[in-house]
């Protein structure tokens, strides 16, 4: 096998984590010793043993010198588990190929420089575009201090997310929701607006058979305007909801809400009246929230991408048109005025499932 056979390797492996170690990163390790795979290992679950040493515990006494291929550099500081870098020095191996640095200011080449002092032979950039797209949110987490937001809808060929009446069920077709509910388990938290909430009383929860977890349900409702008996508020024992909301909204509403299991934010507004997304964020990465799905309608999806807090993009695209002034469209607000301030998406992939058209891309290309 080749060296960038072995890296896939371990990317594969760390993608076995997805849904199950945030706020920490996806990491796989591979050790390799006279061209045979050695040791396995990758990070299933926050709080448990790390990739590598993982792999370490796998290969037994093999792991000594060896070449150890992990997609992110290992770790050097003691967080819930030992730094990777003494186990790695510990175990003897000769040589750690590495696919990038982790973002993590704690760790950020201090772990290469550790391993380099020891002796250990470090080789870094293999696969390094592959890495970076697997831990994208933990990189956006990490640099820019809020969660990664993907924006998901569902929209007919003329962009309408729901008819004049308000009629969206559905738009988009079986195998397009299962897609949908399967990556709903994959994130922290689940984002929508409270229009979006009293017009389609959703549950924002994946429907599939044992998810890996439950996001959190991230409500914006500055004026708590939430029903009492809508869907959210009725299962929010069993579902952990947050509703962001101003600091002038009605507190004996707050209280009741509260005694339903609801933690009700308060923070500042702005001068549209609508919470402030900067203080949304702050709050949400002190929550240790790494990836958050926007499932709002389109005044959430225009206020999220004006203030460039938009990551990602999801849209499901079914071969219908709706029509209409009334109907409601993809992204709300006043729009722009000039096609050179228009968001500009970096479309990364296309795919057909089944009637629908699914396009992925990014608003952003820094990470």
């Amino acid at each position: 096998m080749k060296k960038e056979e072995y890296m896939r390797m371990a990317i594969s492996l760390a993608r076995r984590g997805m849904g199950s170690t945030s706020p920490n990163p996806m990491v796989g390790a591979v050790l390799v010793k006279s061209r045979k795979v050695v040791g396995k290992g990758y990070h299933k679950k926050a709080g448990q043993p790390h990739a590598e040493v993982n792999a370490i515990t796998d290969a037994k006494d093999e792991a000594f010198g060896s070449t150890l291929y992990v997609n992110l550099e290992p770790c050097i500081h003691t967080g819930r588990t030992p730094p990777c870098v003494d186990a790695i020095k510990k175990a003897g191996i000769k040589k750690v190929v590495i696919s990038m640095l982790d973002p993590n200011p704690s760790v950020n080449g201090k772990g290469i420089e550790a391993l380099k002092k020891a002796g250990i032979d470090i080789k870094v950039g293999l696969l390094e575009e592959e890495a970076r797209r697997l831990n994208e949110a933990f990189i956006v987490y990490m640099e820019k201090k809020r969660p990664f937001f993907t924006m998901k809808a569902a929209a007919s060929l003329d962009g309408k997310i729901a008819t004049k009446t308000c009629d969206s069920k559905w738009i988009s077709n079986e195998e397009s929701r299962k897609y949908v509910n399967k990556l709903r388990s994959n994130m922290d938290g689940i984002m929508a607006g409270i229009n979006t909430v009293i017009t389609d009383n959703p549950l924002f929860v994946p429907r599939v058979l044992r998810p890996k977890k439950i996001p959190v349900r991230i409500i914006l409702d500055s004026k708590l305007r939430i029903p009492l008996s809508s869907d959210v508020v009725k299962t929010a024992e069993k579902y952990k909801t947050w509703i962001f909301t101003s600091e002038e909204s009605r507190h004996d509403k707050s209280n009741k809400l509260s005694s339903m299991g609801i933690e009700v934010i308060r923070i500042p507004r702005e001068e549209s009246g609508r919470v402030s997304l900067k203080y949304v964020c702050e709050e949400l990465y002190r929550r240790d929230v790494v990836n958050v799905l926007v499932e709002g309608g389109g005044e959430t999806n225009s206020s999220l991408l004006r203030e460039g807090f938009i990551d990602k993009i999801l849209l499901f695209y079914a071969p219908i048109i709706i029509g209409g002034k009334g109907a409601l469209n993809l992204v709300g607000g006043k729009g722009i005025d000039f096609l050179k301030d228009a968001h500009k998406i970096h479309i990364s992939t296309i795919k057909r499932i089944k009637e629908d058209i699914l396009i992925e891309g990014y608003v952003h290309r820094d990470y």
